[in-house]
């Protein structure tokens, strides 16, 4: 084997895949230690192992209550992975790195930019040292926000480690919570500060990096990028047009608060203030439009992405038109719009074939319910209707691997197994009647 087809092997999107699995297995095999366990009820390997997958892709689904059946150093064990998932393994290494004062070779950029689904090779030092202080920055101010919620119900040292948990796993969308009473967040119903800080923390967390870097360090007289314009487009209208659709849905069972949290927690985040097995089958099928839309490109939520959604859209509406595909006056390149039909259609195919076989491991789960848990996996949400306990060894290894497969997305599976060399030879074109 030549040294040329060696490096072909080892991919940007193959280091981030193995990376991913490397930190999963570690995190199952701590979260399965005796000491990781509280006595409050028995943790399989299994459920450890799926425990580990959530964190890491910062989905939130849980076969065991978090903060029942893991003591302390589990629950330390699991932020710790969500930390790392939200960040992701290779930008959180070279951020530490970087921030040692080390120097970035361009094979850890070209991860890193694949990582991030950044454009450029360009300034990946400067952005990650970035993206790591703006990560700790809005957790640092979240747990602060926090404890004034906490404090009220709880001692100062356990209110204390509350607030971080719950900042941490806001801002990573990662919807996993310590209070230990079965129904995510739902003390916290009608508690308007409580739900309005967590949503600016889930919001935040799913514009992206980019975007907020952006919105920090912009000055009046320059122009949005057109990627911030979209993200921030997007997210207005899901948010508000979530709301109203949630509400209009459920009607008399949910306030408008609850509504506007459901509309922003359905992006990837994951917690909920209201109980999903009461919602309507309408109410359901709009959430898992917005799980499977989820969160913006460069952040810590999962979904194919606003910008995906949005040039889905452009693409059809120019189709149609027979005129090229504009956003804000300029014209979107063609690999963006094949690469948006590719990413829909997996993920649309892969969520419908999952929800056919967990219908078929789970005779007793209604199809609504299988839809549900499928699309908040793949969309690394982790809203349930309250199934995953319950659910058997088949369908839980069907899950892990679909909260794997959507934390990488599809792109990166793909790549995984594309080959650099393309061959020189075209066959001739023949056409078709479609439609």
């Amino acid at each position: 084997m030549t040294p040329s087809s060696k490096k072909t092997i080892i991919t940007p999107a193959r280091v981030i895949a193995l990376g991913f699995i490397l930190v999963i297995l570690t995190g199952s095999v701590l979260l399965s230690l005796p000491a990781a366990h509280s006595g409050n009820g028995k943790v399989e390997y299994l459920d450890a192992l799926f425990t580990s997958v959530s964190c890491v892709c910062v989905t939130g689904l849980s076969t065991v209550e978090l903060g029942v059946a893991f003591s302390t150093f589990g629950q330390v064990v699991a932020l710790i992975l969500i930390q790392i998932g939200g960040l992701g393994i290779t930008s959180l290494g070279v951020g530490v790195f970087v921030l040692l004062g080390g120097k970035i070779r361009r094979r850890n950029s070209s991860i890193v930019k694949e990582a991030l689904n950044y454009q450029t090779w360009n300034g990946i030092a400067p952005l990650i040292r970035s993206v790591i202080i703006m990560d700790f920055s809005f957790e640092i101010a979240g747990a602060i926000a926090f404890f004034f919620s906490f404090k009220k119900e709880y001692p100062t040292g356990k209110a204390i480690w509350m607030s971080a948990f719950h900042s941490i796993s806001s801002f990573n969308n990662a919807g996993f919570d310590i209070i230990g009473h079965g129904n995510s967040i739902g003390d916290y119903t009608s508690d308007i500060y409580f739900n309005i800080v967590t949503a600016l923390m889930i919001i935040f967390g799913g514009l992206g990096f980019f975007v907020i870097r952006e919105l920090i360090t912009h000055r009046k007289k320059e122009k949005f990028s057109l990627h911030t314009k979209i993200v921030l487009m997007m997210t207005g209208i899901l948010l508000i047009a979530g709301t109203l659709i949630i509400k209009l849905t459920e009607r008399e069972n949910i306030s408008w608060l609850g509504a506007f949290f459901a509309s922003t927690t359905a992006r990837t985040a994951g917690f909920a203030t209201y109980p999903l097995s009461g919602f309507s089958n309408a109410g359901l099928l709009v959430m898992c439009a917005l799980m499977f839309i989820g969160a913006s490109p460069g952040s810590t939520g999962g979904g194919i992405k606003t910008t995906t959604i949005y040039a889905l859209i452009k693409s059809l509406m120019a189709t149609s038109s027979g005129k090229e595909a504009r956003s804000f006056g300029k014209k979107i390149p063609d690999n963006i719009l094949y690469k948006s039909f590719i990413i829909v259609s997996f993920g649309l195919l892969w969520a419908i074939m999952t929800s056919v076989l967990m219908c078929m491991f789970e005779t007793g789960v209604s199809m609504r319910d299988a839809i549900f848990e499928c699309f908040s996996a793949f969309g690394t949400v982790g809203l349930s209707t309250g199934i995953t306990p319950s659910l058997t060894n088949a369908s839980k290894i069907l899950i892990i691997i679909t909260m794997y497969i959507g934390r990488l997305g599809p792109l990166t599976i793909a790549t995984m197994f594309a080959k650099e060399k393309k061959s020189g030879v075209s066959r001739p074109e023949e056409s078709f009647p479609i439609g």
